[in-house]
């Protein structure tokens, strides 16, 4: 069975349009570039039962998962805890997570770990217990990780490294593993509707082949791009895709349709 990779965005401020999110299009681009690719994404606020909800929910299946944001100390961070209560754990302090919250409170100038500033920073340390951590190359404080899922701060600047070195540390024997290609047509002047059986019958006809149909209204393109348009192809092993889309293109050339291949 292949890799699954899934992944968390968790913020109100996301869902209220305060920001935009930019994780989405990053964490696909990294598994891409290791032929990797995301199976699934969801939004989540900042609520610990919706969060408890969904990570009970990943966690009882085999996909690794990342999730970017809500593991801060302020009281609108559920993250940490919502993890350790969706696996029935105990939030502790990771002593090496300490360590290095510890060592970033020397750097700006702050050593003395009793004050109430500090002891509100190590909070940042508590992670559900037996967690491995993550860690952090912007400013040291650590995201933390259990079983297959990946728990990293909201700020790309550091959630990306992070993850990346998740995955050439932790999935590099799955890259390119399985390679997927596509090839694709552009179909003018035809419903949706008409390529289905098309589309049907290649997928009956090539298993492990799939196919996609993308229509456009033709607006924001220029030339056959500015035209309604369908973007119909296949994907799948690079062995077999190249004759699941010549059958594709006969059967459309055989419908009548207006077609050209980009």
């Amino acid at each position: 069975m292949s890799l699954r990779f899934g992944l968390f965005v968790i913020g109100d401020e996301i869902l209220s349009g305060k920001r935009s999110d930019r994780h989405l299009a990053q964490v696909i681009e990294l598994l891409r570039t290791r032929g990797l690719g995301l199976s699934w994404a969801q939004y989540l606020p900042d609520e610990r039962d919706s969060l408890i909800e969904a990570f009970r929910r990943s966690l009882a299946g085999p996909d690794v998962v990342f999730s970017c944001g809500g593991i801060g100390s302020t009281p609108d961070d559920h993250t940490r805890q919502a993890a350790a209560a969706a696996l029935g754990r105990k939030l502790v302090l990771h002593p090496e997570a300490a360590a290095l919250i510890a060592a970033r409170c020397a750097q700006l100038g702050q050593p003395d770990m009793t004050t109430p500033e500090n002891r509100q920073r190590l909070t940042m340390g508590e992670f559900p217990q037996g967690a491995r951590i993550i860690p952090n190359p912007f400013n040291g404080i650590a995201g933390f990780a259990v079983e297959r899922h990946h728990f990293v701060p909201g700020f790309p600047a550091m959630a990306w490294p992070m993850l990346e070195a998740v995955l050439d540390s932790e999935y590099a024997g799955h890259f390119n593993a399985e390679p997927v290609a596509e090839r694709s047509l552009l179909v003018f002047g035809t419903p949706e509707s008409a390529v289905v059986p098309i589309m049907v019958g290649i997928e009956r006809d090539f298993p492990g082949v799939r196919t996609f149909s993308l229509p456009s209204l033709g607006d924001g393109g220029d030339g056959r791009l500015a035209r309604r348009h369908i973007e119909l192809g296949v994907k799948g092993s690079p062995g077999r895709i190249d004759a699941a889309f010549e059958a594709l293109r006969r059967a459309v050339e055989q419908s009548g349709a207006e077609f050209s291949i980009e």
